[in-house]
């Protein structure tokens, strides 16, 4: 398996104000294989996603990436792991209003050292995004915002693809293109796909789903 994780537990905050938003979840998830995260809102789904991409640790358990615990790895070494391993889409884009199109698309392969230009010009041709090379976030739309993040993400190669309600903040028709186009890229690069989703008919698009209710593994 690609990604193990192993009855983790995640809490946040001391004494009487603690919250216990993961209790004893596990999930395993081999290479070009895809899951589904599903619950509702304070299920723990973005706090699974977060000891997965090696933003948090957890509290109990362990988070095994081919084979390696990256929760005893210390601030540096999440750090390397989210740079050459993972590859993150976020529901509210994130990228970065000074840079244009080309250069936010080549940002998390410049880091990781692993800029192939061959492979931008693929991603933007794949994402509809040639044409809007030159252009910068604020002159883009939602839908096409949204795109240059997943190729942002694919661009480095990563084994992992992290994506957290990825069409969250589009229209359903959009969303809709915008999944079948990630899905997709992925399908193609042989990553992993770990989606937080609060739709089951976007779930049902993946090959697995794994549901949550108050920080455990509960029924669909």
């Amino acid at each position: 398996m690609l990604l193990e994780i192993e009855k983790v537990a995640k809490g946040f905050g001391a004494g009487e104000a603690r919250v216990e938003v993961l209790r004893g979840v596990s999930l395993a998830l081999g290479a070009g294989a895809s899951l589904a995260l599903t619950g509702e809102s304070g299920s723990g789904k973005s706090t699974l996603l977060h000891l997965a991409g090696g933003l948090e640790r957890p509290d109990a358990g362990r988070v095994l990436f081919d084979g390696a615990d990256i929760g005893r790895l210390d601030d540096a070494g999440r750090a390397r792991y989210r740079r050459m391993a993972v590859g993150i889409v976020f529901q509210q884009f994130n990228l970065i209003p000074s840079l244009d199109v080309a250069a936010n698309l080549a940002f998390q392969a410049r880091l990781a050292g692993r800029h192939e230009p061959a492979r931008v010009a693929h991603l933007a041709d794949r994402l509809g995004l040639a044409p809007l090379l030159a252009r910068y976030p604020e002159q883009l739309s939602g839908g096409q915002q949204q795109r240059v993040a997943i190729g942002r993400a694919l661009a480095a190669a990563p084994r992992l693809i992290l994506a957290d309600e990825p069409t969250g903040n589009l229209d359903e028709a959009t969303g809709d293109a915008v999944l079948d186009l990630m899905l997709g890229l992925v399908a193609e690069s042989g990553a992993a796909l770990l989606m937080v989703t609060h739709s089951p008919r976007l779930a049902a698009r993946l090959g697995a789903r794994l549901h949550l209710r108050a920080g455990q593994v509960a029924p669909c």
